[in-house]
């Protein structure tokens, strides 16, 4: 029996966003716990195991993890965290509480506001983000191990195409519809009257802390910033370079205990508040505020994107080279606007798309790019879009000339697990595993 690690590891990760809030519902119903494995000074306990294969049934695999191999990939992951302890592997407080700001401002736009998460979790925003924190830690712990035992690894042509020729002709993939879809992202720039209504706003939220009001309670009642509002605002220690520019010039300049001018970045604007620095590390609290755009700014986004629409289909220029210069959308605008896939290609099965996008392209003719639309982004704000359909490619089995990134991913995966599990096998030598009889069936031997 192998780890399976090709497969479970994609499962487990999901597994792992799942149990770190990101779906309602999960995780209420009580299951007696008791321990059911041991791995050096952790434990598995039998209500983990229950909630993850729960989760993981719900992911929508066409063939869900049995419990024996979710148990397998808890307890290859415990190893990790406890050999990273043994090899100095280490994850430091501020990476974390980096890392669980992100996480809570994608839990907090998924379910709608950071007023929800005692009506979804049962818990307070302060004493949910507290839970997330040892499983956050642990994820971050396994994430570094992975890095140290599979980071240097690459692939050749040549072993891409003696991968793909190895698979029998009978097992070779078989890849449904996919398409290749870009867009141009335009963001409304607010106008001056409700950026100043902002700016007064924190300047009188400035005037009652320095009256007496404590920052923190302010921040918890005002701030729209998910990932620290719960904590009062604070952010945790932090290095050059890990915030906005804006906001670590303002930060950087202030004395603890002082609090800046509102200043303005592209999440909105900031009242900050220096709680110590050291070094060039530096710990600030601050509140968020955004400034709401009105029909008028969006409908100067609409005009700019319909100008490079009219462009595009004249053939000025291409879309590619629009999309690089003017997309205002990181994630895409890198690669000509493309949305990719998980193998890191343009072109994706229809049924990955976001539900919103597929809805659009199913109306249109390939090569045709769509009028000017409002769209609310993964921020949880909106902006204006133009989407362009450039391709669609047919139902087809696997071959070389036009599936090579999908298998070249596949022969990376190959490589991976080959080297994961030989980790594995040594490092199991030096940590205690032991599995209550009841899991028999988990073998942790190759």
């Amino acid at each position: 029996m192998s780890l399976r690690f090709s497969k479970m590891n994609k499962a487990f990760l999901v597994a792992l966003m799942l149990c770190l809030g990101t779906f309602k519902g999960f995780a209420q119903e009580a299951v007696a716990d008791r321990i059911i494995a041991k791995v050096g000074d952790l434990i598995i306990l039998e209500s983990e195991l229950e909630r993850t294969y729960a989760q993981m049934q719900q992911a929508g695999y066409a063939q869900a993890p049995t419990r024996c191999q979710v148990l397998e990939q808890l307890v290859v992951n415990k190893v990790m965290v406890v050999k990273a302890e043994m090899d100095s592997v280490i994850v430091t407080p501020e990476e974390v509480q980096a890392e669980l700001g992100q996480r809570m401002q994608m839990i907090i736009s998924q379910i709608g506001s950071e007023d929800k998460i005692e009506e979804y979790y049962g818990k307070t925003p302060e004493e949910f983000r507290k839970e997330l924190e040892e499983p956050l830690y642990e994820q971050k712990v396994i994430q570094k191990m992975q890095q140290e035992i599979t980071g240097n690894i690459k692939v050749t042509p040549q072993e891409i195409e003696k991968f793909f020729n190895d698979i029998p002709l009978a097992q070779r993939p078989y890849y449904s519809t996919e398409v290749q879809v870009g867009q141009i992202v335009r963001k409304p720039i607010v106008n001056e009257k409700e950026k100043s209504r902002v700016e007064l706003f924190l300047l009188d939220l400035k005037k009652q802390v320095e009256n007496g009001t404590e920052f923190g309670s302010l921040a918890r009642k005002y701030s729209e910033d998910p990932g620290s509002a719960a904590n009062g605002g604070e952010l945790g220690y932090m290095k050059r370079g890990q915030l906005v520019p804006e906001f670590e010039a303002v930060a950087m300049k202030l004395k603890p205990g002082e609090i800046g001018e509102p200043t303005e970045s592209d999440f909105g604007f900031h009242l900050i508040q220096l709680i110590d620095r050291r070094g060039n590390e530096f710990n600030a609290r601050h509140i968020l505020v955004k400034p709401n755009p009105t029909d008028d700014d969006f409908n100067k986004a609409s005009h700019f994107l319909d100008s490079l629409r009219t462009l595009i289909k004249t053939d000025s220029i291409t879309f590619e080279k629009m999309a690089k210069e003017h997309s205002e959308d990181k994630l895409t605008s890198g690669q000509g606007g493309y949305f990719l896939g998980s193998s890191g290609e343009s072109q994706i099965p229809v049924d990955k798309l976001n539900s919103e996008v597929f809805f659009t392209i199913d109306t249109m003719k390939v090569g045709s790019i769509t009028d000017p639309i409002k769209f609310r982004q993964q921020d949880g704000s909106e902006a204006m879009r133009i989407l362009f359909f450039k391709s669609k490619k047919a139902p087809h089995e696997a071959n070389m000339l036009d599936d090579y990134q999908k298998l070249m991913q596949m022969t990376m995966n190959s490589k991976v697990q080959a080297a994961r599990l030989k980790w594995f096998q040594k490092a199991k030598k030096d940590v205690f595993i032991k599995i209550v009889p009841d899991y028999s069936c988990v073998n942790l031997n190759p």
